[in-house]
């Protein structure tokens, strides 16, 4: 028998959501891998130069609830409903609709994709407890259009949601992820043959379409408790057409590795990379704006559309300080910024200037937690919910 992975015990975690771990064949199959090294998956290409601040600690729990600026816009973010663009056929057959953080809805000749989707209302096996997003995703789960194809990198719980899963699973739509991460989906209620795991530079081709998706190194880690660290493998992944090329980054510090990616499955039309949750501390295993620009010039270009921000407060950085480093820098290395808002459905290649919609947002300071509200927030946190949490 499985056993969930092990977590919270507190009334208000659902230990449902922390999934199980691997056994049986899938077990032996990531044993077979070249990223495992007897325990866990393993990044082997090394940390470049500089990445990670050795001198920089990294920020406390209590730290992380009480300390910064500006973590959190103080009204929500202009949204568009986007079902009425969606019964509208794209001009080029691929459009994508950025949903918040690192949900996207990618439509790819005649196709529906979507990738590490999360509607639950905070990235934390706890309802009561852990980062809460800024705002509501700006359409109903149950609203979407008809889904070929679901896309989770890996399983932090800000990229694999439980509750977001399980309405998923309803649906019989299969799912692409990392070496391990099928054992979470299926203890989610996601059924074994509607799952398809790869190693990276393992593809698959989507049944009865011309789709391929191939899984591409990233530099991360993984887990969902205090003693699955790296149980699961964390995975970029690659979407290719006769007509089109999408990367999705999932999450990753910057590695010449996409060079390789480069020569191995571009050029891309569209180019996904994360921006947010950076700290000096931690500078391996997240890209932030300016490793985020380094990387779209390793991978050689495309339109660039910037994820894993706007929603969730994972670091300590102000909320919008990932998008303005990339609108003041992006322009002298040229690169094609596609920044629409939230639910608004766009064409890679109807890039138009980039514009700083965010800012009508009123943020003056937000105050920190009092130290009573921090440790109360400390109190109601899940006992075994790793850290960094992403």
């Amino acid at each position: 028998m499985r056993q969930p992975a092990s977590g919270p015990t507190t009334g208000d975690a659902s230990v449902r959501s922390l999934g199980q771990r691997a056994d049986g064949l899938r077990l032996e199959r990531m044993r077979a891998s070249p990223r495992w090294d007897g325990d866990g998956f393993r990044n082997r290409h090394p940390v470049l130069a500089g990445l990670r601040d050795l001198t920089a600690p990294r920020p406390t729990l209590s730290e992380f609830l009480c300390g910064g600026s500006r973590r959190v816009p103080s009204a929500p973010l202009p949204a568009v409903d986007p079902r009425a663009g969606w019964l509208r056929a794209s001009d080029s057959g691929l459009r994508v609709t950025w949903l918040g953080h690192s949900t996207v809805l990618i439509e790819i000749d005649g196709l529906r994709v979507l990738t590490d989707p999360v509607w639950g209302p905070r990235a934390s096996p706890s309802r009561l407890a852990g980062p809460k997003r800024f705002q509501p995703v700006p359409v109903a789960l149950k609203a979407l259009p008809a889904i070929d194809l679901v896309l989770v990198s890996h399983d932090h719980y800000d990229h694999l949601d439980y509750a977001t899963i399980r309405e998923l699973a309803r649906l019989g739509v299969p799912f692409v992820t990392s070496l391990g991460v099928g054992a979470h989906l299926q203890a989610f209620g996601v059924a074994p043959e509607h799952i398809t795991e790869l190693d990276w530079w393992e593809s698959h081709d989507l049944p009865h379409t011309e789709l391929e998706i191939t899984a591409a190194p990233s530099q991360h880690f993984s887990g969902r408790g205090l003693k699955d660290r790296n149980a699961t493998l964390w995975s970029s992944l690659v979407l290719r057409t006769a007509r089109h090329r999408v990367f999705f980054s999932g999450d990753t510090g910057l590695t010449t590795e996409y060079d390789l990616i480069r020569q191995r499955l571009g050029a891309f039309d569209l180019v996904m990379l994360e921006v947010g949750a950076f700290h000096p501390s931690w500078g391996d295993i997240h890209l932030g704006p300016e490793n985020a620009l380094k990387a779209w010039q390793l991978l050689g270009g495309g339109a660039f559309l910037p994820i894993h921000w706007g929603t969730f407060s994972l670091a300590l950085h102000a909320w919008d300080q990932p998008v303005e480093a990339l609108l003041a820098q992006a322009p002298a290395l040229g690169v094609p910024l596609l920044m629409p808002r939230l639910g608004e459905p766009v064409e890679p290649c109807q890039v138009e200037a980039a514009m700083p919609w965010w800012r009508g947002v009123d943020t003056p300071e937000q105050m920190p937690l009092t130290p009573v509200e921090a440790q109360a927030e400390l109190q109601r946190l899940p006992k075994g919910m790793p850290w960094p949490a992403d």
